[in-house]
Parts: C-alpha cells; sequence; structure tokens
C-alpha cells in the first residue's frame, strides 16, 4: 500500500476519532472477556382475560386462536420465557392478526411490541424495527387517553433494539423519555428498569463513571424494597461496571448479592448472568480455578444457548492459555454445538470470532495430533470458515464493526499461515470498513496488522506509516479520554500487554532498524517520542484513565540550559532480540548502540540481580551481575560521558530495568553512584522544573511505628522518631503527624493549611503492577495511589515539590512492579518523588535521611546530587556498605 494511502487513512481516522460521541468501547466481546446484559421480558398487553390455558399451534385449533388473542399471547409468553424464540414469535404472529381482524389496537400495539422483542432474539433486526415501529405508530395515533404504560413499554423495547443494532446513544434518549412516562405514570418499577437501561446505554459508550452513579442511585431506591428483578439486574449491572473500573473488591460483593437475590427469586436466567459476572471477576483478580467454576455453574445454571457458549469461550480461553489439551478436546464440541443455536445478533458473530480465535491459539503439533479429518472442530480451516460466515452474518446484520473485526480476525488467520498478500487484502477491506464506521478501537488493530504484514514483505516505509495511523489511533483515543473523564478505554485495558504495548515497541523495533546502520537523528528522535507514548499508555492502564496532564517542559530543554548544563538521558529499550539505547549528551545529537541480546536473557539476569540486591552477603554476585548491564547500557558511551562533564544520569526506563537501581550499577572497580548522581524520568517532558534549594524548606512529616490491625505481615518502624528528629536537626521547618494523628483526613487538613513544598511519608506501602495493591498505610489502613491527586494537591495552595516515601517496597514476585512506584510519584502530581524499591533497616534509613536534608539545606545542589552525597555516606560505612542498604533509593522527576 503506498504511504499516500496509508496517510490518508490515517488522517481521515484521526479527524473520526476526535469526535468524542462516536466512540464505542466495545471490546469487552473482542477481547474474549465476555459479559452479559439483563434479560429482556416481554411487555404486559391489556386484557380481561386471564387463563393459563396453552393452546398448541396446530391447524385444529386455528378458528380458537382467532377468536381468544389472549390466549396465544399468553403462550407466545410460556414459549418466550422457555428460549422458544421461534415459537413465540410464530404464536406472537398470530395474535397479531387476530387483535388487527378485532380492531384492538392498545393490544395489538403491546403485542407487536412482543412480537419485536422475540424478533431481537432471532437476530431478524429488519421484522424487528417494523413490528415496534408499527406498534409505536398506533399508540401515538391514540389521541385520547393514550396508555402512558404501554406506551413507555413499548418504548423499553425500541431502545433494546437501538442498542442491539449498535446505537447506544439513541438507546439512551429512548430510555430517559421511558423514565419521563414512568414518573408521570408513577410507576417506580418502570422508572428503576428505565434507569438500569440507562446505565447499560452509558457503558456501551464507555461511560463507566456515569453508569456507575446511575446505578448507585438506583440501589439506594431498591435497598429498602423486598427482592425483585430489577433489583438483581440492577446490583449486576453495577457489578459489572466497577469491574471494567477496577474496584473489583466492590464489584464481587456487589455481584454475590445479585447472586442472592437471583437465587431467591429462582430466577435461572439471572442467576447463571450473575454467575457469569463473577466468573468475569474472579478472572480479574487472577484467580483461574475460581473463575473457570464460576463459568461451569454457569453452563449448568443458564437456559440460554448464548451465555452457555460465552461462559465457554472464557473456559476455552483459560485452558489454552495454560495449554491443558486434553480439557481443551473435551470442551470444543459442547461449544461448537451451542455456538450452532444462536440466532444472528452482534453478540453471536463475537462469539463465532472468539471461538476461530481461540481455535487459532491451539498449537499446530496439537492441531495436527488431534485432528482426524477436515470437519473436526480442531480442523485450522474450520477457524477460516467460521471467520468467513462470521463475515457474511454481519453484512447479513448490517453491523460494519462486527464485520470490519471479522475481517481482521480472518486476515490474522493468513498472517499466521504466512499468506501474506491474501492476509493484507482482508486487512485493508477491513480497515476500510472500520474507518468508514468510527470505529477506533478496531482500527488501530487493523492498522497495526496492516504494518505487521508490510513489515515482513519488507516494505519498511509503508510499514512504518501503518505503525503510525495505529499509534496516532491509539493517541486520539487517548486525547479523547483527557477530554471526558467520565470515559474509561475498557479496549486498551483488558489486554494492554498483548494488544496495546507491542504496537510501541514493534514500533520502535521497526525505526531503529530502518537506520540501516547509520544513525538519523530525526528515526532517533521520533523513536524516543514513542518509547514516552508507551510510558504513558503503561500508567493510563494502571490508573484506568489519562494521565501526566498539565503544562510540562521537555527534558532536552533541561539538560541543554545555561552554560554549564551536567546531566545526560539515557533510554534503554528492550526489545526481542536486541537492547537498544538512546543517548541524549547536552549540546549533542541524539546517539544510539544495540547490544545483540535476546529479551528473556536480559530478563532472566534482571531477576536475579533484583534477588540478589537485597541480600547483604550477595555483594560479589551483584557486582558481576550488575557489571553485564553496566556493559550493556553504559559502557558504549563511558568514555564520552566523561568528555561532557555531566555529573548526573538521568535513565528513562523500560520494563524489568525499573526494578534495578542504576545507581547500583557497576564497572568493574566501581558503582555508578561512587562516578554520578542518578534520577528517573517517567517520560521525556517534566513539570516546570524548579531548583529547591531556592526555597525556604518546609516539610509535613508523617509516620506510622506500628502497622494498623490487617496488616501484621508488615514490621513496627521504630527508628521514625529519630528519623524525623534528623529532618528538624538539618534546619527543616517540620509538622509532625506521628502515629494516631497520621491518619487521611488530617494529612489532607494540613496540606490544604499550609504551603507545604516537602512531604516526608515514613510509613509502609507496597507498590505493585496492580492499582488495587499499591498503597500506603495510615492508622486506619490503607491509602491506595488511586487516592493520592486529592491527597497531595491543593489547587490554591503551591505543588509539593518534593515528595518521600521512605519505608515503602515493591511486591514480591511482581516483576513489573516499579510501575506503581513511577504510577505513586505521577498520581502525587510533586515535581520530584524519593522512594526506596525495598525495605532498609530504621538505623541506615535514618542516617540516609538526615543526611539528605542536611545536604539539601546546606548548599546550593541539586536534589539528585543530595541523594547521591546520603547514598555515598552509607556506601562509606562500614555497616552499610553493601548496596541492599544504599541502592534502595530512587529519586523521580526533577533533578534538580
Amino acid at each position: 500500500m503506498p504511504i499516500t494511502q496509508i496517510s490518508r487513512l490515517a488522517g481521515a481516522n484521526s479527524l473520526k476519532v476526535k469526535r468524542q460521541k462516536a466512540i464505542r468501547l466495545s471490546f469487552y466481546f473482542l477481547m474474549g472477556l465476555l459479559c452479559i446484559l439483563s434479560s429482556p421480558v416481554l411487555a404486559k398487553v391489556p386484557s380481561s382475560f386471564n387463563s393459563s390455558a396453552q393452546l398448541p399451534v396446530n391447524s385444529a385449533t386455528e378458528v380458537a386462536v382467532v377468536n381468544d388473542p389472549a390466549s396465544l399471547v399468553e403462550q407466545g409468553k410460556v414459549l418466550y420465557d422457555a428460549g422458544n424464540f421461534a415459537q413465540a414469535a410464530e404464536v406472537l404472529q398470530k395474535a397479531v392478526q387476530a387483535y388487527q381482524q378485532q380492531g384492538e389496537n392498545l393490544r395489538l400495539a403491546a403485542t407487536l411490541s412482543n412480537l419485536s422483542l422475540a424478533y431481537q432474539q432471532l437476530g431478524k433486526w429488519s421484522q424487528a424495527q417494523q413490528a415496534i415501529t408499527e406498534s409505536l405508530n398506533l399508540l401515538k395515533g391514540q389521541d385520547k387517553n393514550p396508555n402512558l404504560q404501554i406506551f413507555a413499554q413499548s418504548l423499553d423495547i425500541q431502545g433494546r433494539l437501538q442498542l442491539a443494532m449498535g446505537r447506544p446513544e439513541a438507546a439512551l434518549a429512548t430510555w430517559e423519555q421511558t423514565e419521563e412516562i414512568y414518573q408521570q405514570a408513577d410507576k417506580k418499577n418502570g422508572v428503576v428498569r428505565s434507569l438500569i437501561n440507562q446505565a447499560q446505554a452509558w457503558q456501551a459508550q464507555g461511560f463507566y463513571p456515569r453508569a456507575i452513579k446511575t446505578l448507585d442511585k438506583v440501589n439506594q431506591t431498591l435497598k429498602s424494597q423486598p427482592d425483585s428483578i430489577e433489583k438483581t439486574v440492577s446490583l449486576r449491572s453495577l457489578g459489572d461496571a466497577l469491574l471494567v473500573i477496577g474496584d473489583l473488591k466492590k464489584s464481587e460483593e456487589v455481584l454475590k448479592e445479585s447472586l442472592k437475590i437471583a437465587r431467591n427469586l429462582q430466577s435461572k436466567a439471572d442467576i447463571s448472568a450473575s454467575l457469569f459476572s463473577l466468573g468475569n471477576n474472579a478472572l480479574k483478580q487472577h484467580d483461574k480455578l475460581q473463575a473457570i467454576d464460576y463459568y461451569q455453574q454457569t453452563v449448568a445454571a443458564s437456559p440460554s444457548p448464548l451465555t452457555k457458549v460465552q461462559a465457554q469461550l472464557n473456559h476455552l480461553n483459560l485452558l489454552i492459555e495454560s495449554q491443558q489439551w486434553a480439557e481443551v478436546q473435551t470442551l470444543l464440541p459442547s461449544i461448537q454445538s451451542h455456538l450452532d443455536q444462536l440466532p444472528l445478533s452482534r453478540a453471536s458473530i463475537y462469539a463465532h470470532v472468539n471461538y476461530a480465535q481461540n481455535l487459532s491459539k491451539v498449537k499446530s503439533d496439537y492441531l495436527q495430533a488431534s485432528t482426524k479429518n477436515s470437519s473436526s472442530p480442531l480442523s485450522a480451516q474450520n477457524s477460516a470458515e467460521l471467520l468467513a460466515r462470521a463475515i457474511e452474518q454481519s453484512r447479513n446484520l448490517g453491523d460494519k464493526r462486527a464485520e470490519a473485526y471479522a475481517f481482521k480476525s480472518l486476515g490474522g488467520l493468513y498472517e499466521q499461515t504466512k499468506q501474506w498478500s491474501e492476509a493484507q487484502d482482508l486487512t485493508l477491506r477491513g480497515l476500510a470498513i472500520a474507518q468508514r464506521s468510527n470505529a477506533p478501537e478496531i482500527t488501530y488493530a487493523l492498522e497495526w496488522q496492516l504494518g505487521r504484514l508490510l513489515w515482513a514483505k519488507k516494505d519498511i516505509n509503508g510499514a512504518i506509516a501503518a505503525y503510525d495511523a495505529a499509534v496516532d489511533t491509539l493517541q486520539s483515543l487517548r486525547k479523547d479520554l483527557v477530554v471526558n473523564n467520565d470515559i474509561v478505554n475498557q479496549d486498551v485495558q483488558f489486554n494492554f500487554r498483548d494488544s496495546v504495548e507491542p504496537v510501541y515497541r514493534q514500533s520502535v523495533e521497526l525505526l531503529l532498524q530502518s537506520q540501516q546502520g547509520k544513525p538519523d537523528e530525526k528515526i532517533l528522535e521520533k523513536a524516543r517520542q514513542r518509547i514516552e507514548a508507551l510510558q504513558l499508555a503503561e500508567l493510563d492502564d494502571f490508573f484506568r484513565e489519562a494521565c501526566l496532564q498539565g503544562q510540562r517542559i521537555a527534558l532536552d530543554q533541561v539538560v541543554d540550559r545555561g552554560n554549564n548544563p551536567s546531566a545526560a538521558i539515557l533510554y534503554p529499550i528492550i526489545l526481542p532480540q536486541e537492547l537498544q539505547v538512546i543517548v541524549k549528551i547536552p549540546k549533542q545529537p541524539l546517539q544510539n548502540y544495540t547490544t545483540k541480546i535476546s529479551q528473556t536473557k536480559v530478563e532472566e539476569l534482571l531477576v536475579e540481580l533484583r534477588k540478589n540486591l537485597v541480600n547483604p552477603t550477595a555483594t560479589k554476585t551483584v557486582e558481576a551481575q550488575s557489571q553485564q548491564v553496566y556493559n550493556w547500557l553504559l559502557k558504549p558511551i563511558e568514555s564520552e560521558l566523561q568528555k561532557s562533564g555531566v555529573n548526573t544520569l538521568v535513565f528513562v526506563l523500560d520494563g524489568v530495568l525499573r526494578n534495578i537501581p542504576m545507581s547500583a550499577l557497576y564497572d568493574g572497580k566501581q558503582y555508578l553512584v561512587e562516578k554520578y548522581a542518578v534520577a528517573l524520568s517517567v517520560g521525556l517532558q517534566l513539570l516546570d522544573p524548579k531548583p529547591l534549594v531556592e526555597q525556604k524548606l518546609v516539610a509535613l512529616t508523617a509516620g506510622l511505628t506500628q502497622p494498623p490491625p490487617g496488616f501484621s505481615k508488615f514490621a513496627p518502624l521504630l527508628g521514625i522518631k529519630s528519623e524525623f528528629d534528623g529532618i528538624a536537626k538539618a534546619g527543616v521547618s517540620t509538622t509532625s503527624l506521628l502515629d494516631g494523628d497520621f491518619k487521611k483526613k488530617n494529612l489532607e487538613t494540613e496540606i490544604s493549611a499550609t504551603s507545604f513544598n516537602i512531604v516526608h511519608l515514613a510509613t509502609h506501602g507496597q507498590f505493585s503492577s496492580r492499582l488495587e495493591d499499591t498503597f500506603i498505610l495510615d492508622f486506619d489502613g490503607e491509602i491506595n495511589v488511586k487516592d493520592f491527586d486529592t491527597l497531595f494537591r491543593n489547587q490554591s495552595k503551591s505543588i509539593v515539590e518534593l515528595l518521600v516515601l521512605s519505608a515503602c517496597q515493591t511486591a514480591t514476585g511482581d516483576s513489573r512492579a516499579a510501575l506503581g512506584l513511577a504510577g505513586a510519584a505521577v498520581r502525587a502530581g510533586a515535581r520530584s518523588t524519593i522512594a526506596s524499591l525495598w525495605q532498609i533497616d530504621d538505623k541506615s534509613t535514618a542516617m540516609f535521611v538526615s543526611t539528605f536534608y542536611q545536604e539539601l539545606k546546606s548548599g546550593k545542589i541539586t536534589k539528585a546530587e543530595a541523594v547521591h552525597r546520603a547514598q555515598l555516606k552509607l556506601l562509606k560505612h562500614p555497616n552499610y556498605k553493601a548496596p541492599s542498604f544504599w541502592s534502595s533509593y530512587l529519586l523521580i522527576g526533577n533533578w534538580l
């Protein structure tokens, strides 16, 4: 594909994705984690006839049917409730004919709306639209005494049709109208149902916080009322929304309450829906065995083939991930059987695509060993047939999003078999549809796929253009999230490491490869900007919202500033088969160098080094391992750094490198801390940096000597008073909150009342790659990192210049835990953060803290240099010379 064509497509897409109302975050199906909305029920048809008789549909009863449409309506309801939608539609059609002959327009309108609902379940969208349109026209034609309840019920069913056909804004407007009507008619249950439906429309557009606000309002209304379908559906919808925004514990609690009510009501559909949501919750909490158990319970309880297959697909994905091939083979025929029963709908199309994608994940050797004939569900050919059928079904449905996604999946299947031209053709067809349909969450995936295909065909320029388009689309999505903080990008968050992170990494690899051994500063600049985009995307994923807003200054402006620039910046990038480093030395162009080594080997060494760094007796092993890392990152540039006269190295670290303190790197004779001050940056930009030495130091200190109840795994911190005394003796003006006074509300009050430029917290804390597991402790328990933005930021006061977290640690066994440390630094909004990667004993901590503040107060030095000198003091102490004591401390952000 020509570059100009790619650019034109990307430009058209960029204009589209900036229309915020058009964003549809519908990857909940696409990414394999499927969810269930509430099951619609038939509207009541007004009738004085109250019979439980059920007439069979046959010629012997035809005359009776015509004369007794009320019995037909009742029979249709029974069939519908049993999931026999085709028979229900047939019976309701006969009731429609009967009411037409009798001229019963009100009952005819109600029956037509129910017929529309049955057609919706069958995926017969044109018939469903025709029936609901006729129903509403009849009701609107009643000038005198219109039946508001039936009108609202018909509008409710129209809203369901609009949502099912991918028009959530229209559905929302319809359900807002039904709410008004039910309010007029004083029908409280109708109002509740309308609000629940509105919440589902908000969720379909990605507005999860708004959905949660609506559902909270509903649940407050229902709390004092008896158990009802509305109550269980509302709680389940709330639980699903809380799951998306990451409040997993509260989500689980709400979903269990929903399940309890559904069981009390003996509603099989709602029991299975709540079980399924609980399975998704367990999956997000990484409890795979519990997730599988919930999915199996869902299949056993559900009367719906769609619910069964959705649960089985999630179960299948878990089995494939754990390579449980025997269980996979057992499950596949059951999934295929349930798929064959599904009526045409967007949900059924995504189920077919999901099934085909799971089949393609199964290893080829297992396929060959297990497949006995071409019709086996494990056949690769079968995956292609499923996807081709999904494309055809999407066209029949008129669902362009589903069609684009099916094209992407089929193109991906051809990509796996290295049929590049066929894969490219399918991908381009899908891309054109996705761009016309304004579906950025599918568009970026197709642009990424196109980039991979062009790269494989050695069309490097075309591949770069395609990757640029994919990154631009992702960036546009992020910008729209920033414009409206109510939106949560669930597309990205569910499979960030599989579906977003590789776009950036592969793009950087492609850019650097395109230099062909000749350094190109423009390409290097573009590559490092893409590294920053990845860093920001990781933090967005961590917090599930867009981060790092506000006025910021590029690092280069700080590095090159003044007559005596003193800092160099290094950007290591871990790629699958090499380690790349981009370097910015003051007043010099960018340069880079490469070490050919696999990502696996790099990560293995870094994991071992991290384990040894915390052991004071493993110094020799640490030196040997950290020298290897030094050789990768610094040896090629060693002499140039010495000549440049820089005294500070700023690292923008990638991946598991974040878990390693750069100050502990060893050149064979010295640690890096013996030659340079070291700082970390989250990205290429900083909040407007100002040297702290130009200001009077005013600190709020808070500490906890004993952990709160329930946190016994954390040891007492008996040296805190000594630590605080050292700060005061350094000449820093301090206000202290100790033990019982150290509470979140007191911290907020103090920060609001006084312009502190330093906040020093001597309390246990944990950094994790999971938001819910990243926190500090106060007297009452946890303060989660997501609350840092309100805790440390006061709109009427100056920004906190320095946040010190002196007793924190990264979560054990979490290779990406330092992401939580970066997240804490960003969320707090401080210009600089000092924190520890692991906990150090009280005495060495007190010495480090005391020395740091003395240096900061006494001389005109940077924060990085003050940390540097405090680390050197520990290194020179006979009891603390091992790296485990002095290297744990990191300075993040502004080093001045």
